[in-house]
C-alpha cells in the first residue's frame, strides 16, 4: 500500500473537468471496494496538497512559541507587571543612591554639617565619627562609586548593549556580585548603628541600606531557583570578603578622627556665656541625682553646645566626664573611664543604663531620665 502511495505521489496530477453525473442505472453502479480506492485516492490527494501547504504555518507557531519562550526566560532581563526590566530597575535604585552619597561625599570634602530630617544631632556625629571611612577612604565616597557603577551597568544592560563583549549570564553575574557586595556592607552597618550608637538615628544610613538590599533582591529575582543555588557560594564568600574588611579596617582604626592625628591639643575650657533656667538647675540636679553621666571632649562643639543649652550654673551640676583629660596628641588614649564605658563618639549620654550618643533636647533627657516636665511647669 506504501507503495502505491509512493507511485501516486510521485506520478503527475492531471485534473479534467467533472463530467456532469447523469443517472446511472442500478446494475452499473459501483462496488463497494470500488467506492473505497475512488474515496482512498481523494483522502490522498488531499493529504498531499496538506503537507505542502502545512509547514509555513507550523514554521509561524514554532516562532511565536521560541519568541514567548525566550522572553519568559530566566536568561532574559526579566519585567514585572509593569514592564520595567530588572536592570531598569537597578539603573533606577543605583541612580537614588548615586544622589545620596554624592551629597554626602560633598559635605565630608568640604567638612560641612549634613542636613538631618530624623536623628538630629547624631546624624552629623555618626557621620563625621571613625566607622564613616573604610582605610581612610571616605564612606560616602565608597559608595559613591558603587551606586554609581550598578546605574551605568543597569542602563547598559537595559539596552542590550553588554560591555567588554560578554554574554548576558556574565553580565547578570557581574550586576548580582555587585548588589551582593553592597547588601553585605549595609547588613554590616546597621549592626554597628545598632551596637556602636545605640539610641542615634541616621536617616541617610536607613535610606542607603534600604537601597542596597532593594538592588540585592531585585538582582536575585531575576534568578530561577535552580541559578540560584548554583551562585549561592560565590555570595557567601562575597559577603564575607565585604564583612572581614570592614571589620578590619574599623578594628585597627584609631579611637579619634585621623585628621586630627597629627594635632596636639592642650586641654582648655570654653566659657558658657547662657544663664540656666529653673528647669534646667532642676533637670541638672535630677541627673546627678539619678547617676546620669555626659561623657564628652573638651574640643567637641557638640558638648559645648550641650552645656550651653543647660546654662553657666546648671552645667556644673552635670556629671561630667572628660575623656582626654591631658590633651589630645598622636598615641594617646583615651581616659580609663571612657574606655570602660565604651564611649564612640561624644557627648554621649549614660542614664539608668541606657545609653544616648549625641546632643540631646532637654525633653528627651527628661523622658529617659524620668523628670516630670509637666509636673514642674504646674508647680511654677
Amino acid at each position: 500500500m506504501i507503495s502505491s502511495f509512493l507511485s501516486m505521489a510521485s506520478s503527475p496530477l492531471t485534473f479534467a473537468p467533472t463530467p456532469r453525473l447523469s443517472p446511472v442505472p442500478p446494475h452499473t453502479l459501483p462496488s463497494i471496494t470500488q467506492i473505497k480506492n475512488l474515496w482512498g485516492r481523494r483522502v490522498l490527494i488531499q493529504l498531499r496538497v496538506k503537507c505542502l501547504t502545512e509547514p509555513s504555518r507550523d514554521l509561524e507557531a514554532e516562532a511565536e512559541t521560541r519568541s514567548s519562550s525566550s522572553s519568559s526566560s530566566p536568561l532574559s532581563s526579566s519585567s514585572d507587571s509593569s514592564g520595567i526590566s530588572t536592570y531598569s530597575w537597578c539603573a533606577g535604585l543605583g541612580g537614588i543612591g548615586l544622589v545620596e552619597t554624592s551629597y554626602l561625599t560633598y559635605l565630608k570634602l568640604t567638612n560641612s554639617d549634613a542636613f538631618c530630617p530624623i536623628g538630629g544631632g547624631t546624624c552629623g556625629d555618626i557621620l563625621n565619627s571613625d566607622y564613616a571611612s573604610v582605610y581612610g577612604v571616605p564612606l560616602p565616597l565608597i559608595g559613591m562609586f558603587a551606586y554609581g557603577f550598578v546605574t551605568i551597568f543597569g542602563i547598559q544592560l537595559a539596552g542590550k548593549n553588554f560591555p567588554f563583549k560578554m554574554d548576558e549570564n556574565n553580565a547578570r553575574l557581574i550586576l548580582l556580585g555587585s548588589t551582593t557586595s553592597m547588601a553585605a556592607a549595609s547588613a554590616y552597618f546597621l549592626y554597628i548603628l545598632s551596637t556602636k550608637f545605640a539610641g542615634a538615628s541616621c536617616s541617610y544610613c536607613l535610606l542607603s541600606a534600604l537601597l542596597s538590599f532593594s538592588l540585592f533582591f531585585t538582582t536575585l529575582k531575576a534568578f530561577g531557583l535552580q541559578e540560584i543555588q548554583k551562585v549561592v557560594g560565590l555570595q557567601l564568600c562575597l559577603g564575607g570578603l565585604v564583612i572581614a574588611l570592614l571589620s578590619t579596617s574599623y578594628n585597627t582604626s584609631q579611637s579619634v578622627p585621623v585628621s586630627s592625628a597629627e594635632l596636639d591639643l592642650q586641654p582648655f575650657t570654653t566659657e558658657i556665656t547662657r544663664e540656666s533656667s529653673p528647669l534646667t538647675l532642676a533637670l541638672a540636679k535630677h541627673l546627678n541625682s539619678i547617676g546620669a553621666k555626659m561623657y564628652g571632649a573638651f574640643w567637641c562643639s557638640h558638648c559645648q553646645e550641650q552645656k550651653q543649652m543647660f546654662g553657666r550654673e546648671a552645667a556644673k551640676l552635670l556629671d561630667y566626664v572628660e575623656c582626654f583629660p591631658d590633651g589630645y596628641r598622636k598615641g594617646i588614649k583615651i581616659a580609663k573611664a571612657c574606655a570602660d564605658a565604651r564611649i564612640e563618639g561624644f557627648p554621649t549620654w549614660v542614664i539608668n543604663g541606657e545609653v544616648l550618643s549625641g546632643e540631646q533636647e532637654l525633653a528627651e533627657l527628661a523622658r529617659v531620665s524620668g523628670f516630670k516636665l509637666d509636673d514642674f511647669v504646674q508647680l511654677n
